[in-house]
């Protein structure tokens, strides 16, 4: 099966319509983070994951179909990956606005193929 990175799952939908701004980020073993940003969009959507104080001054972005369940009550988001993959992951390069084309962005195939290890 062909997973869609860039899609909530179905346990994860509602994230899609929450400010996740400020969610606690719960890898498998452990605490990652928090949301920093996020974009909801269908087919982009992801959260912008801020790893201080575990790894400071570092984000990352982790594709949507990662987070695997949402608690809007104690406002956390929780991901089916070990923190040793958040660890390894390139750090988020913000483009240039909101209109950007990522398609173009130097960094959007190697975080793809970085992604991509989520589902291996």
């Amino acid at each position: 099966m062909a997973h869609d990175m860039w899609t909530y799952g179905k346990a994860a939908a509602p994230a899609a319509h929450l400010d996740l701004t400020g969610y606690r980020v719960e890898a498998a073993d452990g605490f990652a983070g928090t949301v920093d940003t996020h974009e909801s969009a269908a087919g982009r959507a992801h959260v912008v994951v801020d790893t201080s104080p575990w790894l400071p001054d570092r984000r990352i972005v982790v594709p949507a179909a990662v987070v695997t369940a949402i608690d809007p009550g104690r406002e956390t988001l929780h991901l089916g990956c070990p923190k040793r993959l958040i660890e390894q992951a390139p750090p988020f390069e913000p483009g240039p606005g909101p209109d950007r084309d990522d398609d173009d962005q130097p960094h959007r195939m190697r975080l793809v193929d970085y992604c991509l290890a989520f589902f291996r």
